[in-house]
């Protein structure tokens, strides 16, 4: 056992493109980091491994719906000096804003993962992907996955091959590989993200992901 496959399905999906700042606009199809995100949350070991996306499958074609939201911009302090005061009449509207969302529905995709085990890590991976497949046969997850956003849902079950991929080429450029620096799993107050690119091509509806250790992975100059 060297991969595990999931099926992820959803009513809507938002894989945010980064250089749309003020509106949402997804992506055509998902980031590996947001595959990633789904799979953590079926099953995750930070310190004893992460879960390497390696292709993930288009089993539907691309469709939009574009919505408006009104969205919170600043989060409330975790100890407020004053009581926090919430006008149901929506007459104030200070702190939140109004923002396009460009997203996709009805989406389904095919997701092939592996597990890398950490150097520290004294147990098999053997042990680790059973436990992963026994979670994702059972449907159970530390948290609710989702598909970009959190109120968008995410459902998944084992893989099983019965649907193929669309029929479909895009160059999709540079696209997000992940936020995160895969091989660090201490999260700290000073912590920065890592943010790191890679060329996307889907052909024949199959988005072949390479290695983050890989050289096709842009990743950030180290200071």
């Amino acid at each position: 056992m060297n991969e595990i496959v999931v099926d992820v399905w959803g009513d809507f999906a938002c894989f945010s493109r980064p250089e749309s700042k003020v509106e949402r606009l997804t992506y055509p199809v998902p980031t590996p980091s947001a595959m990633r995100g789904v799979l953590s949350a079926i099953y995750c070991k930070p310190n004893e491994f992460f879960w390497q996306v390696t292709k993930i499958e288009v089993l539907r074609k691309p469709s939009y719906v574009s919505f408006k939201r009104n969205e919170v911009k600043e989060k409330i302090p975790e100890k407020p000096k004053e009581p926090v005061r919430v006008d149901l009449t929506g007459a104030d509207k200070k702190g939140r804003t109004q923002r396009q969302t460009v997203a996709l529905k009805d989406v389904r995709y095919r997701v092939h993962a592996q597990i890398r085990k950490r150097p520290s890590f004294g147990g098999s991976e053997k042990q680790l992907y059973e436990q992963a497949l026994r979670r994702i046969r059972r449907g159970q997850c530390y948290y609710q996955p989702s598909l970009g956003l959190r109120e968008f849902v995410a459902y998944f079950e084992e893989g099983t091959g019965e649907a193929r991929p669309i029929e479909l080429d895009l160059d999709l450029g540079y696209m997000v590989y992940d936020v995160f620096d895969l091989h660090r799993f201490e999260v700290t107050p000073k912590a920065e993200p890592y943010v790191t690119l890679f060329h996307a091509q889907l052909n024949n509806g199959i988005l072949e992901v390479p290695d983050f250790d890989s050289e096709q992975v842009l990743r950030p100059e180290v200071k």
